[in-house]
């Protein structure tokens, strides 16, 4: 549509250079580049301002349609309290012998308050499992098979 290259350019710097004199150029080229630089802030702030507008008439949209889902549908029945847990002492041979937690568990007295057993973390003996080595990776092509 309009296009103004380099040459163009050139030449309206040059005429301003002409009618302006070398004294008042400088301060025109500041003055401009502010006004350019608050025009771009402004539209910045417009549109900053308008998506925070929309964001905030979207949210309006949807608290009014949960209230509008709320009004219609019925309220369930609150929620039953939660059974309080029952404290059970851990058999001591269900427990490993040689951790001292499952110790401390079994040497409890009768009359001790017991634990519950959310706060007791059994320990579970652990068997060894074999371990295997990996096959030798082929280093040559003579070593793969065809």
């Amino acid at each position: 549509m309009f296009d103004v290259g380099f040459s163009e350019i050139l030449l309206i710097l040059v005429i301003a250079l002409v009618v302006l004199g070398p004294d008042k150029l400088p301060k025109l080229a500041a003055d401009i580049g502010r006004w350019v630089g608050r025009a771009r802030s402004m539209a910045r702030q417009l549109s900053a301002q308008l998506e925070q507008e929309v964001r905030l008439d979207e949210m309006a949209r949807a608290q009014q349609r949960a209230a509008a889902e709320s009004a219609s549908s019925p309220t369930p029945p609150p929620p039953s309290p939660a059974p309080s847990p029952v404290a059970v002492p851990f058999p001591t041979g269900a427990v490993a012998a040689s951790a001292p937690a499952a110790e401390s568990v079994a040497s409890t007295p009768a009359d001790a308050p017991v634990t519950p057993i959310a706060a007791v973390t059994p320990v579970v003996p652990v068997t060894p499992v074999a371990q295997t080595t990996p096959a030798a990776p082929l280093n040559s092509a003579s070593d793969a098979k065809p």
